[in-house]
């Protein structure tokens, strides 16, 4: 019976160390930084679906809409990826 208890607890310690090199690994990033790297993923993945969504746009009014938001989209991408780049 204590042989079970005695591997679970290694096993416990390996994971642990496992997880604190990784923890140790990893970059310690600004809350600020890690903020604005979100929002420059978030903002790419808007501009996706917003292109998405213009090749599927029939109408011209929609059509008109998208290009739109697309160019809004753009230029926030542009504003943080210079916040990005320049901290």
């Amino acid at each position: 019976m204590a042989r079970g208890w005695e591997s679970k607890s290694v096993e416990e310690r390996q994971e642990a160390a496992a997880q604190q090199r990784v923890a140790d690994a990893a970059p310690e990033v600004p809350e600020a930084e890690a903020e604005r790297r979100r929002e420059f993923v978030s903002l790419q993945l808007v501009r996706a679906r917003v292109l998405a969504d213009l090749q599927r746009a029939c109408r011209p009014a929609h059509r008109g809409m998208l290009e739109t938001a697309l160019a809004d989209v753009e230029a926030r991408i542009a504003a943080a990826r210079e916040a990005v780049s320049n901290p």
